[in-house]
């Protein structure tokens, strides 16, 4: 096999559709019940998934009630999975935004010695004005100076990783010996938004370091991506948009003095699974029919900046004059720029609309057999629209259980998916190379 598909499961709560926390299909475990997630880990595992992957919110948000809400603390979370799974990797999201170097860097070098090499970190770069209150700023960054923010804090995680090498822990008990200290030295980093001392007081980590994932779509996170990710994930709804971010940021990256091959491009797909077409979107249609349009209109105001959009009628078509500017939008640009061309273009009504978001919002959302499902990962994994899924299961685990016992097995006699893991480390499964000596890349011109 000359290029490996790449499965990995985007583990949120009871399922990715806004309604599956009601429907009977779903796990009935709390929220906060560990056993909720490692029963999905066990069963990506058992089907050989790459990872296992957890987003994350700072601020509590749905006020309504109507809604399932509250989120575990994901590097918390994924500590605990590792000492539930042997293989699979584990990756957490953290933010740039609302963190620090030195704390994060600690902690998910921590989680990469649990894991024995199994960490990934889903960079971004967050923007909600009720997270940026909970950690006491007055004034949140705009979209281009969080970039840069984040470029100075991964260059500051990057120089506190490097600054105690594995290499320094002798542990010579005859000699008495613990460390050499001639290896470690202060990281130093200075910059304008960060800035840190060191050396980390947690040693060099399996991996060399975590994983770098990234998920930003808009010109500064593809320029972000193509000098730091090595993992992507990504939001698309046709396959011709998502050749073409494929396209675009692999060759970002050989700008950067980097293969195409060093990152794994992984769009989001929302597939219901049935035995016929018929039964399979029965799926989404029960889902549909356990959502609140009050909840769809909340998460739409908070996805468009705080534009109100109940004075729009539910079941006329969207017009352009509906929608805020999608340039002038903080958060997730790419994203909602992309809901308002396909309102547009699909001639959507704003509770069309509203249910398109509630199961994939803005990822490509299915409904099929297991081979018709397989065919269309097949189709853009071949076509260059992608190297593999973050797959999104509408129900867990009864959709999940269905992908990997039905799916998963496709792909495998299609010769597409591996029979078993190669490594043990997330690097391996990604198959990434090692860690750059210097994996601060060269600035492109």
């Amino acid at each position: 096999m000359s290029r490996q598909l790449h499965l990995n499961l985007f583990l949120m709560s009871r399922g990715h559709h806004e309604g599956a926390w009601r429907h009977p299909g779903s796990n009935h475990k709390a929220l906060t019940d560990l056993d909720l997630y490692v029963e999905a880990a066990h069963i990506a595992e058992a089907a050989k998934f790459d990872a296992v992957f957890l987003a994350d919110t700072l601020a509590a948000g749905n006020s309504s009630g109507l809604a399932s809400s509250g989120s575990l603390e994901p590097i918390v979370l994924l500590a605990l999975l590792a000492a539930h799974t042997e293989k699979i990797g584990l990756i957490g999201t953290a933010s740039t935004t609302y963190s620090l170097p030195y704390t994060l860097a600690r902690q998910f070098a921590t989680l990469d010695h649990l894991s024995k090499g199994r960490a990934g970190w889903n960079i971004v770069t967050s923007w909600a004005p009720e997270a940026g209150a909970n950690y006491g700023l007055q004034q949140n960054l705009d979209h281009s100076d969080r970039y840069k923010l984040a470029e100075e804090f991964v260059e500051a995680v990057n120089a506190l990783w490097k600054s105690f090498p594995s290499e320094a822990v002798v542990d010579d008990r005859d000699a008495g010996k613990y460390l050499d200290l001639s290896r470690i030295r202060p990281a130093n980093y200075q910059g304008q938004h960060c800035r840190t001392k060191g050396p980390l007081n947690v040693p060099g980590s399996p991996q060399g370091r975590p994983v770098y994932i990234q998920a930003g779509q808009s010109d500064s996170g593809r320029a972000f991506a193509a000098r730091w990710a090595e993992a992507i994930f990504t939001a698309h709804m046709t396959i011709d948009s998502a050749k073409s971010f494929y396209s675009d940021v692999k060759n970002r990256a050989v700008a950067y003095g980097r293969r195409p091959e060093d990152i794994v491009v992984l769009p989001g797909i929302s597939a219901a699974i049935g035995s016929t077409q018929r039964e399979a979107e029965q799926v989404w249609e029960e889902l549909d029919a356990l959502t609140s349009t009050e909840v769809g209109l909340t998460r739409l105001k908070a996805r468009f900046g705080g534009h109100d959009f109940s004075q729009v009628p539910l079941d006329r078509p969207l017009t352009k004059e509906d929608f805020p500017d999608p340039n002038a939008v903080e958060a997730s640009k790419s994203r909602v720029i992309g809901y308002v061309e396909m309102s547009l273009r699909e001639k959507l009504t704003l509770r069309q609309l509203l249910r398109k978001l509630a199961g994939a919002r803005g990822h490509v959302a299915v409904a099929g057999t297991p081979e018709e499902i397989a065919d269309i990962i097949e189709e853009w994994f071949l076509s260059g629209a992608a190297d593999g899924f973050n797959v999104m299961p509408p129900i867990i685990n009864s959709q999940l259980s269905l992908f990997a016992d039905e799916v998963v097995p496709i792909l495998r006699k299609r010769g597409l998916f591996r029979t078993d893991y190669e490594g043990d480390t997330l690097r391996s499964h990604f198959g990434l190379g090692a860690v750059r000596a210097d994996p601060t890349f060269a600035q492109s011109a």
